[in-house]
């Protein structure tokens, strides 16, 4: 952590509201680029973001300085978003166990994906698909970690996760089969 951080931080549980302005201006974004990665409606993304940050400001007395401060700042914009789908009572599908050898590879990639387009991607997953997905290869969560934050079987996550890599598989067929075309 850089100094300036953590003068930042001091700052803040001081109640300096400058601090708490550089501490938004600095992570909001990747706060923002997180949420929407649960959560396809922009304005809810942006009210979970405000939100997310009243609870750090509120809780900033609980980070000792003990890891990654991002880190523990996007666990709880992630539990910000977990609940917010918890509310809105969200049906995970109760699938088989699926092993990962019923699906193809996925298929190479000419060209790299924007930001914008991986986006749009996972907006196309159902939800269910798109959270398990993020929390496993974007946050680095192990399925009984996902199981238990989501209240699913281990089982569950697992074929969640084989089906989102698979209709993500489909979806990015489709985009190169048609962009080949021009």
């Amino acid at each position: 952590m850089t100094k300036q951080l953590e003068q930042i931080i001091k700052d803040c549980k001081q109640g300096d509201r400058q601090a708490q302005r550089q501490l938004y201006e600095q992570f909001a974004p990747a706060m923002f680029a997180l949420l929407r990665r649960y959560v396809r409606d922009v304005q809810i993304a942006e009210d979970l973001l405000i939100e997310g940050f009243f609870k750090v400001l509120t809780r900033l007395a609980q980070y000792n300085g003990q890891g990654s401060f991002e880190g523990w700042l996007r666990r709880i914009f992630v539990n910000e978003a977990l609940m917010y789908l918890r509310k809105q009572k969200i049906s995970w599908k109760r699938t088989e166990e699926i092993s990962e050898q019923h699906f193809s590879q996925m298929p190479s990639v000419e060209n790299q994906l924007n930001a914008k387009e991986i986006m749009a991607l996972l907006d196309e997953l159902p939800v269910g698909y798109r959270t398990v997905f993020n929390l496993y290869a974007l946050e680095g969560f192990k399925h009984r970690e996902i199981a238990q934050m989501l209240g699913i079987s281990i089982n569950t996550s697992k074929s969640q996760l084989i089906l989102a890599r698979k209709r993500l598989q489909q979806l990015l067929a489709q985009r190169l089969g048609y962009k080949r075309k021009n």
